[in-house]
């Protein structure tokens, strides 16, 4: 018994080494309730990751069912949004918070 869970450890560690894979990360402000760039562009097939700054003062949630991620992000920090490999196509997402303005589209190309 002891040494099945001395595996569980070792399969968690190389299940996260995966998730370094993104490259430099995209720059994307929200401010006002709105994201900026809200059309954002990322290799098709491959890992991104989103450097999302909320400038606003209350907290927003990055939400998609496309990209299937939801990533809350406090008021005035920076959070990081990762995103699986992408077929080609749009993905739209939106701030859960403030879903009335602040929308935006990621383009896998």
């Amino acid at each position: 018994m002891f040494w099945r869970l001395s595996l569980i450890p070792a399969a968690f560690v190389v299940v996260l080494a995966g998730c370094g894979n993104e490259g430099a990360g995209i720059p994307v402000s929200l401010k006002d309730h709105r994201f900026s760039p809200a059309e954002i562009h990322v290799p098709a097939n491959q890992p991104a990751l989103i450097l999302l700054n909320n400038q606003d003062g209350a907290a927003e949630e990055f939400d998609s069912t496309a990209l299937k991620v939801e990533k809350v992000v406090p008021g005035h920090e920076t959070g990081n949004v990762r995103i699986r490999p992408l077929a080609p196509g749009r993905y739209p997402f939106m701030g859960e918070y403030h879903a009335d303005t602040a929308r935006g589209v990621v383009v896998a190309d």
